[in-house]
């Protein structure tokens, strides 16, 4: 191996599905990217997670969902909150409106090989010991004594973030209280005496549950008899003991396919961005993962950096657009570790979090309010603060039907893009940043909208010269 220094755009510390997508983003414009992992192989657990709506949609946008839909589930959007067992709420104002459950590694290795396909380089076995950074660039040491110099610098490296530390950034919040163990393992005892004491113990105690996986394999989810550290893997025997403790039988459990434990602590970090460094993912924010919003929370932080870190580094970002990328994904954070605390304290066992339950349990029946929480856990109902304007500003566009097809299949290439209805706009001197469709026929309301690179609606209206200050709003002087 070359030890000599290397000269990156950026450097990103971690590859998880953060890192691997942020990597892939920045690829998209030919920045330089090098990605480092501490670990020397990829996670061998097969932890199974679920993608949801806006994740989907994200994916769909730069032509990633089909590769992982051959690896995965469909499965209902719904049921997420609290595990609260409701239907899926009609009208979700999404073509992709369901759960993909895909083993973590799969999405880690897809999106790490489609960072590579782009030119991205992934160097496995270092990890970042200290870094320097100026007003030139950032000097970031490996455990190898390895020095390399780049532009930027982006924190991907989990919960225990080194990047985090160095920086100084506080990672306030609350430590665990209380841990839960959960793994996929085959069960002897008759599926219909599983179901019935599940049924039963759920009643007044969450989290708990056996969820047939098929051939004899379930989803297991049970308390854990304490604290303790997140990376002390638990034993096929703390299972089988807390399934005696609460069910009466351990039901017969064995050959574990895996199992982890998680706590409940919550954190964010204080900052998101110190000069030239930046964090994103699980660096940047910890929940229990009651919802399932960890990984999708991590993804689009990646997929909102990425596009604007590009143009910083292309040299046409309006000096505040860095900015954006804190002031529109710290508060998105901030309100996933509420609706987390929240559903954790409706999991309680407790008589008063039992009544609140119950009584939330009621209001679902109300499509508004079970549509309102599923639009909220899966991250579709994010509306940015763009300013004044319409509801559609500042939120998602959906994956509409165009005359060329699909909204989303034009969005590959990471640029943004000029959905034109009345065939009068034009995207004048920005045609190396952002494309133009004139689309009469487009299934839209409104005239005409500008959409950033990650599909969140900029401008709307049919005015060229209104039109042409938010082109340099988002995406610099013209050319």
């Amino acid at each position: 191996m070359d030890s000599s220094p290397l000269t990156f755009d950026v450097i990103i510390a971690g590859c998880g599905p953060a890192g691997a997508m942020l990597a892939a983003e920045l690829r998209l414009h030919e920045v330089r990217v090098l990605v480092l992992e501490k670990e020397t192989e990829p996670v061998s657990f097969v932890r199974i997670v679920g993608l949801h709506i806006r994740s989907l949609e994200l994916m769909a946008m730069r032509g990633l969902l089909d590769r992982l839909l051959e690896h995965g589930r469909k499965r209902p959007a719904a049921g997420f909150f609290a595990a609260i067992g409701k239907p899926v709420p009609p009208g979700l104002d999404s073509a992709h409106a369901y759960l993909l459950g895909i083993p973590q590694p799969v999405i880690v290795r897809l999106l790490e090989e489609h960072a590579i396909e782009l030119g991205a380089q992934v160097r496995r076995g270092f990890a970042v010991t200290g870094f320097e950074q100026d007003d030139e660039g950032v000097t970031v040491e490996l455990d190898t004594g390895e020095q390399l110099r780049s532009r930027y610098l982006v924190g991907c490296d989990g919960a225990r973030s080194t990047v985090r530390k160095l920086l100084g950034v506080g990672f306030p919040g609350e430590p665990s209280r209380t841990d839960t163990l959960m793994g996929e393992l085959k069960a002897e005892a008759p599926p219909e005496e599983i179901a019935a004491k599940v049924a039963e113990i759920g009643e007044t105690r969450k989290p708990f549950w056996l969820r047939p996986f098929g051939e004899g394999v379930y989803s297991v989810v049970v308390p854990a008899a304490g604290v303790s550290d997140r990376a002390e893997p638990p034993t096929l025997d703390d299972f089988k003991q807390q399934l005696r403790a609460i069910a009466g039988t351990d039901f017969g459990v064995h050959s574990p396919r895996w199992l982890s434990r998680f706590g409940d602590a919550t954190r964010l970090a204080e900052r998101y961005r110190v000069g030239r460094v930046f964090l994103a993912g699980d660096a940047a924010h910890i929940h229990p993962p009651t919802g399932g919003q960890g990984l999708n929370l991590g993804v689009q932080d990646a997929f909102n950096l990425g596009w604007k870190l590009a143009a910083q580094v292309r040299g046409w970002a309006p000096e505040p657009l860095l900015d954006t990328y804190e002031t529109e994904r710290h508060p998105v954070a901030a309100d996933v570790l509420d609706n987390t605390r929240a559903q954790m304290e409706l999991m309680s066992d407790e008589p008063g979090a039992q009544a609140v339950r119950r009584l939330l349990t009621e209001l679902m029946d109300f499509d508004e309010v079970n549509r309102y929480l599923i639009e909220k856990i899966t991250s579709i109902d994010i509306r940015y603060d763009f300013g004044e304007g319409p509801d559609l500003l500042g939120r998602r566009l959906r994956d509409i039907d165009v005359k060329q097809g699909r909204l989303y299949d034009l969005l590959h290439r990471g640029r943004g893009l000029l959905l034109d209805r009345t065939e009068r706009l034009t995207v004048g001197g920005w045609p190396d940043r952002v494309d133009h469709l004139a689309d009469p026929t487009a299934a839209l309301d409104v005239p005409g909208v500008l959409l950033r690179p990650d599909g969140h609606v900029a401008w709307i209206g049919d005015d060229q010269r209104d039109l042409d200050d938010h082109l340099a709003r988002w995406f610099g002087e013209p050319a």
